[in-house]
């Protein structure tokens, strides 16, 4: 008993500081958007996907440590978000060697970037028409590295903990 009590322990410990982790990562992109005026490109929207799935499946499988759920279940869950932040890690070195012209973008990345209209009435036609800034420029660096390059350090961090969480969970 004492077995299933502490790996439903560590799977609520490493599920719960992964979906925290996520939080803070993609909150602070969202903060840079939406506080600091940082217009994402598309591979900025890109690296968020990943996130924003594995924030749910990271707290599902801290609901499974919770309700005591077969371990497998949290490991299973611990795992899935794991990948998910290899991957958000992985668009983030593509973005970053964009960023540093180590290879072309998507078609996506336009240069075509404006400020939105003040006119509410003008927004829906707007909207079809703007397009976020080029994926080629950094628009922050911070000690040298992109937020794109901070996102796999960020994505290799989340993932580690997820993996290590599938092993103490077991």
């Amino acid at each position: 008993m004492s077995q299933t009590l502490t790996s439903s322990r560590a799977g609520l410990g490493y599920s719960a500081l992964l979906a925290i982790g996520m939080i803070i990562v993609v909150g602070s992109a969202l903060g840079f958007q939406h506080i600091g005026g940082y217009i994402p490109c598309a591979l900025c929207l890109e690296q968020r996907q990943p996130y924003y799935y594995g924030i749910p499946v990271a707290i599902v499988a801290a609901l499974t440590a919770i309700l005591r759920l077969p371990s497998w279940i949290t490991r299973t869950l611990l795992a899935i978000a794991g990948l998910m932040m290899v991957v958000g890690g992985g668009i983030g070195v593509y973005h970053a060697g964009v960023e540093w012209h180590f290879w072309a973008g998507p078609t996506t990345c336009s240069t075509s970037a404006s400020s939105m209209t003040q006119n509410a009435g003008d927004l829906l036609n707007e909207l079809s028409t703007i397009k976020g800034p080029s994926c080629t420029e950094a628009a922050l660096r911070v000690l040298g590295i992109s937020m794109a390059g901070w996102n796999v350090v960020a994505s290799v961090i989340l993932a580690v903990i997820a993996f290590v969480g599938v092993k103490k969970a077991a």
